[in-house]
This record gives C-alpha cells, sequence and structure tokens, in this order.
C-alpha cells in the first residue's frame, strides 16, 4: 500500500498557474530565504569567493578570485585542488560503504552497487595505469563508453591525474567518434566490447576499432561487457579488468590549478563542425557542487536519478560531478526508455526508492503519450523533487510529469543551460520557487542574465529577445572552443561597455521582470528529444550522396521530441527522386551522424528561396513549414520558389512580414583568448 505522499508544494489561491513550496519543503530545503537573490547580485564575486570555499576542498586557496581580460575570464587563480579528490577521496572517511552508483543495465541481469570504496579503489588503480601508458596532465583521454559506471570511474581517473577526458556519445557513428579523436589530439580511447540497446547486442569495439585511422591514439583500454569476441591487437589493445589487475592500487590525487583543463565536450556548431567545449577544474566543480546541492536539495539520505546519457553535458555535471561532489547516490541505467516495457523508468524509481527525478520533457511528452495507467501501478511516494531538462517544458508535459508522476507533491523545477555554461544558470529553486508550468525560472543566485530586443535595449514584459549572460560571467562558463579560438571569440560581442555571452537562445520575461520563460533557438541547431544537433552538419552528410545538388536543412516542432529536422534537396540534373533515394539519403544521416539525426521528412524541390547574392534563406523556410509569417518576398532573386515548396508540400498561405533578426548586435571582439 502506498504511504500518504508528502505535500511539498501548495497552490498560489491568487493565481492557479503558480506553486510554491510548502512548509514541509521549506524546512530541508538548503536555502528558503528569497533575498538570497540580492545578497549574491550585491557582489557576485564575493558570493562566489564564499561558495567555493564552503563547497570544495582546496589544497591552496587562490590569489585571487575573479580575473576578466576583455571578455576571457579566469575563476580562483592560483587556487590548487583536484576534483577527483573532492567527488571521491574526501568522502571515504564516512562514506566508503555507502552506495555512489546503482547501476540498472537493460536486462535487469547483474546489476550492480558501487560504493565510494569501490571509486577510490578503481580510480587510483585506473589513474596509476594511465600514468604507466604515458597519459600525463594535459593529455587528452577519448572514452566511448554506455552507460556503465566504468564510464564514470575512467572520467574520475582521467581527472585524478590532470588528463583531459573528452566523452564520445556511444550511439554516435564511427565518422563522428572519429572526427572528434581527431580534433582532441586524443592519445588513448576507453571503450567496450557492447552494450544492449532494444534487446540487440551492439558491438562497439567494431566501431571503435574503425574509427581510429587518422588519430593520434596509441592505446586502447576495453571493458568486457558483453563478453563478446572482439579483435584484440596485441601491442595495443587491452581489457579493463586486466588493465586495473596490474596497475598498482596506492595513488595520490595530482595537485592541479584551478584553471586547468578538465574535459572537452564536443557540440554540434553552426558552420557544421563539431565544437570542443573545453571546460576547467577550479569554476566547473563550485558551480557542479552547488547547483546540484541547491537546484535538486541533495541530502544524505536521498536516491538521484538522472536518465541523461554520460555522453552529454547533462551526463557530466549531473549524473557524475555534481552528485558525487555532494556525496550522493546517483542511479544510471543502460539501454532505453521504452525497452522492454515502456514503465522501465517507473520500475526504476520504485526499485531504488528514488526521490530526485531529473529528465527531458522529450522523454515526458513520450510517456504521456503511453496514458498514465502505467505511471499508477508503482509506488512513486518516495519522489520529493521533479526536474526538467534539454529543451522549454511545454505546458501539457508539465502539468502531466507534475500530476501523474509527482502526485501533485512535488516541485518541478525546470531548468536552462548549455554545454557552454557547464551548469544549471536559470531554475526555481525548491526553498523558494516559485514553480510555474511552462516558465524555467529565475537565475541562479550569483548568475548574471539580461534578455535584449533586437534594438540592443532590455525588453519589456512578456517582450522575445535574445537571453545573455553578463559580466562576471559563470564560474563554470567555457574558457574556449578547442582549437577554434575564433568560435570561441563570437560567441560574445561588447553591448553598453561590457562583454556579454550570446545563448543563442530566446527568452522573454513572464509574470515578473526575473521569471524566465525560454522560446527556443535562434541558430542551426535544432533541439532533437533534448540533443543539440547542427543542421549544417547534417547538410555535409547528406552532400556526401552523389545525387544531391543542393541541401538546406530545418526543423519543425514535433509533438514528442520538441523539434526534428527537415530536408531540402535539389537534386542533380538527370537524377529521379524516389522513396529508394530517400532511404539512402537518410542512410547517410545514419552513418554519419546516428540515427537521432535523421530527417523527419525529406523534400525534393527545384529550387530554394535566395537572397540576390545566392544564399539560402533558410529560417525563411523555417517559417514557412512552421505555418508562420515569412516576411518580405520581394528581395528574394527568386520569389516564385515560396510558392513552388507550398505546393509541393501542400501549405496553405501564411501573411508576409518583415523579418526580425536578433543577430546585428556590435561588433564582436577581435581578440579573447
Amino acid at each position: 500500500m502506498e504511504k500518504e505522499r508528502i505535500k511539498w508544494v501548495v497552490k498560489d489561491p491568487k493565481n492557479p498557474n503558480y506553486y510554491w513550496p510548502s512548509e514541509e519543503l521549506k524546512k530541508v530545503a538548503w536555502e528558503s530565504d528569497p533575498e538570497i537573490y540580492a545578497k549574491a547580485a550585491a557582489d557576485p564575486v564575493a558570493w562566489w569567493n564564499k561558495l567555493a570555499k564552503e563547497g570544495i576542498n582546496w589544497f591552496k586557496e587562490w590569489d585571487e578570485t575573479y580575473i576578466e581580460d576583455i571578455g576571457k575570464t579566469t575563476w580562483f587563480e592560483g587556487g590548487k585542488l583536484n576534483i577527483c579528490y573532492n567527488a571521491v577521496d574526501r568522502h571515504i572517511k564516512d562514506k566508503k560503504d555507502k552506495a555512489a552508483i546503482f547501476w540498472e543495465p537493460e536486462d535487469s541481469v547483474g546489476a550492480r552497487i558501487v560504493t565510494y570504496g569501490d571509486l577510490y579503489d578503481q580510480s587510483r588503480k585506473m589513474a596509476n595505469g594511465l600514468k604507466q601508458l604515458g597519459i600525463k596532465k594535459g593529455d587528452v583521454v577519448g572514452i566511448y563508453l554506455p552507460m556503465i559506471p566504468e564510464a564514470i570511474i575512467a572520467m574520475l581517473a582521467c581527472a585524478r591525474i590532470g588528463a583531459v577526458h573528452t566523452m564520445v556519445f556511444s550511439a554516435f557513428t564511427r565518422v563522428a567518434l572519429n572526427t572528434r579523436l581527431i580534433s582532441a589530439k586524443a592519445k588513448l580511447l576507453i571503450t567496450a566490447d557492447g552494450y544492449f540497446r532494444r534487446g540487440k547486442k551492439i558491438n562497439l569495439k567494431a566501431i571503435a576499432d574503425d574509427s581510429l585511422k587518422e588519430t593520434s591514439v596509441e592505446h586502447v583500454i576495453v571493458v568486457s561487457r558483453l563478453k563478446l569476441k572482439v579483435e584484440i591487437k596485441k601491442e595495443r589493445d587491452v581489457y579493463w579488468d586486466d588493465f586495473l589487475a596490474s596497475s598498482p592500487q596506492e595513488h595520490e590525487a595530482e595537485v592541479l590549478s584551478s584553471e586547468d583543463p578538465l574535459f572537452i565536450l564536443y557540440t554540434s556548431g553552426t558552420t557544421g563542425v563539431p565544437k570542443g567545449i573545453l571546460h576547467t577544474t577550479g569554476g566547473y566543480a563550485v558551480c557542479a557542487y552547488w547547483t546540484t546541492k541547491y537546484f535538486f536539495n541533495i541530502h544524505e539520505d536521498d536516491i538521484y536519478f538522472c536518465t541523461a546519457d554520460i555522453g552529454w553535458i547533462t551526463g557530466h555535471t549531473y549524473n557524475c560531478y555534481g552528485p558525487l561532489l555532494n556525496g550522493g547516490s546517483i542511479v544510471i541505467y543502460e539501454g532505453a526508455i521504452d525497452f522492454p516495457r515502456f514503465d522501465r523508468w517507473w520500475e526504476i524509481i520504485a526499485k531504488y526508492k528514488a526521490t530526485v527525478f531529473y529528465t527531458s520533457p522529450t522523454a515526458i511528452r513520450m510517456l504521456r503519450k503511453v496514458g498514465e495507467e502505467l505511471p499508477g501501478k508503482h509506488n512513486l511516494t518516495s519522489l520529493r523533487i521533479l526536474g526538467s531538462v534539454g529543451e522549454p517544458i511545454n505546458e501539457e508535459a508539465w502539468e502531466w510529469l507534475f500530476r501523474v508522476v509527482g502526485g501533485s507533491s512535488c516541485p518541478i523545477i525546470d531548468t536552462w543551460w548549455q554545454t557552454e555554461t557547464g551548469s544549471i544558470m536559470i531554475g526555481a529553486l525548491p526553498g523558494i520557487g516559485p514553480f510555474i508550468p511552462g516558465t524555467a525560472g529565475r537565475n541562479f543566485p550569483g548568475i548574471s542574465i539580461e534578455v535584449l530586443s533586437d534594438q540592443i535595449a532590455p525588453v519589456t514584459l512578456y517582450e522575445p529577445g535574445l537571453l545573455l549572460l553578463k559580466s562576471p560571467f559563470p564560474p563554470s562558463l567555457f574558457r574556449t572552443i578547442y582549437g577554434d579560438s575564433e568560435a570561441f571569440n563570437e560567441q560574445f560581442r561588447v553591448i553598453g561597455g561590457a562583454y556579454k555571452y550570446f545563448s543563442n537562445d530566446g527568452a522573454m520575461f513572464v509574470g515578473d521582470e526575473v521569471n524566465v520563460k525560454l522560446t527556443g533557438r535562434l541558430d542551426d541547431i535544432i533541439k532533437v528529444a533534448g540533443h543539440g544537433l547542427s543542421a549544417t552538419e547534417m547538410e555535409k552528410a547528406l552532400y556526401k550522396h552523389p545525387a544531391v545538388a543542393e541541401v538546406a536543412v530545418v526543423s519543425i516542432t514535433h509533438e514528442i521530441k520538441y523539434e526534428v529536422p527537415i530536408a531540402f534537396i535539389i537534386l542533380k540534373e538527370g537524377e529521379k527522386e524516389g522513396p529508394e533515394l530517400e532511404a539512402e539519403l537518410k542512410k547517410k544521416i545514419d552513418n554519419y551522424l546516428g540515427p537521432i539525426a535523421r530527417p523527419d521528412k525529406i523534400i525534393f524541390v527545384n529550387d530554394l528561396p535566395r537572397t540576390r547574392s545566392g544564399k539560402i534563406l533558410r529560417r525563411m523556410l523555417k517559417d514557412l513549414i512552421r505555418l508562420q509569417p515569412i516576411g518580405d518576398v520581394t528581395t528574394l532573386m527568386n520569389p516564385d520558389s515560396i510558392q513552388q515548396i507550398r505546393a509541393i508540400m501542400k501549405l496553405p498561405k501564411s501573411p508576409y512580414r518583415m523579418p526580425q533578426k536578433l543577430t546585428e548586435f556590435s561588433t564582436p571582439p577581435k581578440k579573447l583568448i
């Protein structure tokens, strides 16, 4: 019999769309005083100075808290620390036997509990082994692993010796892995023989082997997840278990500088080339610790279940570093959301009595479509905090998550942040609120945000604009794009005499002048199921087909996935469209980026809307297929192309409007790094 749920939230009697923390939640929340925002805003640098001292163990305190030089930031200059020490070693005295990781395999056979003692032993052995192979501080280690505990251990071991890890999503293809390993100049790769995905055994080692051509990888460590017979090259490859068995146990965490690189994580770039987002150690550790603690209200007995894959930034910060820095217990799982059953997540929550559940709006919409019966079969009363990440959550999905999963009792922390920011920038604190359907909330204390119109002026209430971060920039903000300082510089502008970070996300203030609602991306990044994918990168893949003359990929909203790609293709003369060609084109995407990037539709056209200089107007295509006003077409070189596409797709007419751009902001700085 289910226990009676504690009411962690109460509805605002004056505004039914607002929910506030109950007295019970305020009692257990780490912060319940709304004045915290004003205190932090009065002196953000002093605020972060205080948090850094309270949350992280430093081998040596810093000489200067914050330095900014034409936009490039340095936090805790001169400070010495190690994030693995903070995530593992400092907990050993009183948490050695506490579960750090509960691992749930797809077939539920061989579920494991990894304690802090296990993390301590294995991260030290792995660190010693890496050093024996010649890996040293600053070297890059590629990690191509599924959701297994070894992925987290590998990250921690790299951090322990100052090696820079670059994790690649295990569902990415050979091409994607190869591109990232070459870009990062990785010297070693950690992978697995395979893993389960919807009941199938995926041979990951074969994909990894095929990706190593032209890379600088000298050694490969292989986790034997499925006991598959895979090729092992004697001089290059070694199995994980054998590697650990031959490595010494004792290892002191290396003393690293606050600004030493921690990891490179590749995200989609608007030019079609993956961007290597580089994060450093000290500022990232501080933000990962405090945002996890405050937003998810982590306490000693909490069980934290984040559904993000370790290959994405959410997996890095909130499935590894953040919870472990807080000494928490996390649940990770292998496989898909709906296999072998659609109630898999509810089974996991009930099995481990999870108190925090952090997932994506896409997943919630998918589960909502199945109905309310499956969540109702499981005891979900352990839940206290619900979280949303990946893209703006629509009100219907918010209400379903709140009512069906949370029993109308749990706050929903709707979070906004990016790979570039490293940690959550916007969301409602559990002990303060308010929790508003479809609205992210307000800036984390000490984070300075701004929403500007295309006239470079602050927006009025409910007016859409562009979301920016102001100086002093967050400690966890990325320090560069690895190997591409020019692209890094382009994300900053000087406005009003100060540097601002351009998020390329649209936003507006709702209800008051502090709560923020996100309105979507303003560049060519397509949010598919919470994953940011580059339209340009998809176009590059499609251009590889010999029948393709020109391509334009844009997005359209989707009931479940938030957005999906639509590809407009002009064929070379003499080529004929048809189902066979369409299948071949989708296969190109599958092979180049993976099935997650596969276009929802491929539209064959004779022409595409262009400026008089010949540039394809993708934003006009996007407005066209979304049935939005498409603006003034008289300036086009070929205005008839709009009507032709509308006829091919059988779209109704939409009114014209003048295009509004949020890109004409002050010139970019000449140099940041």
